[in-house]
């Protein structure tokens, strides 16, 4: 099965195809496959030391907590999916970039980071100033630099765990999954 989604993502890459040909729902259904609870315990509990933690900012710990939270703030379902990619994006890449190219992890990530990409192309037409607030504050915070004071530790399982968790509840209903 892994083979399939590795063969669709080198056929995007070898094709030139716009990734907004796959569409939003099918992209995070490949990530929800690639997410699955066994490949995230191998590749990001296994392969990594006991406790291990990676440095993000406060921000980019989305828990379904804060999606209740946020709904009942009256914010769009869109809001939130363009809050959960820029989130879950930049985690990714955080997970990502502390992995040496020859780490058994370092494939698996990449592969995530490939297709956030390819799903950031569905969000490209989204601006932040289309969001509410909240919405749009936050982001800039997750992509602001120099922001070392508010930062924690957390293990990248539980960074992944957070970013499937928040994906169901987002995608669902639109995705009918």
């Amino acid at each position: 099965m892994q083979q399939g989604y590795a063969a669709i993502l080198w056929l995007l890459a070898v094709l030139g195809m716009e990734a907004s040909a796959l569409g939003e729902c099918e992209l995070t259904r490949l990530l929800q496959d690639k997410l699955q609870y066994k490949m995230r315990l191998q590749y990001t509990k296994h392969y990594f030391p006991i406790n291990y933690t990676v440095q993000v900012q406060y921000e980019e710990v989305l828990r379904p907590a804060n999606i209740t939270r946020l709904r009942n703030e009256t914010v769009t379902e869109v809001a939130l999916r363009y809050l959960w990619f820029h989130v879950s994006s930049q985690t990714v890449l955080r997970i990502h970039e502390v992995l040496p190219e020859k780490h058994p992890s370092w494939k698996y990530t990449q592969e995530l980071c490939q297709l956030f990409d390819a799903l950031g192309k569905e969000y490209s037409k989204y601006r932040q100033s289309d969001v509410e607030a909240v919405v749009a504050d936050l982001v800039k915070l997750i992509h602001s630099t120099g922001v070392e004071s508010r930062r924690k530790a957390v293990r990248p399982k539980a960074l992944l765990d957070n970013c499937l968790k928040v994906m169901r509840m987002l995608y669902r209903a639109p995705c009918e999954w």
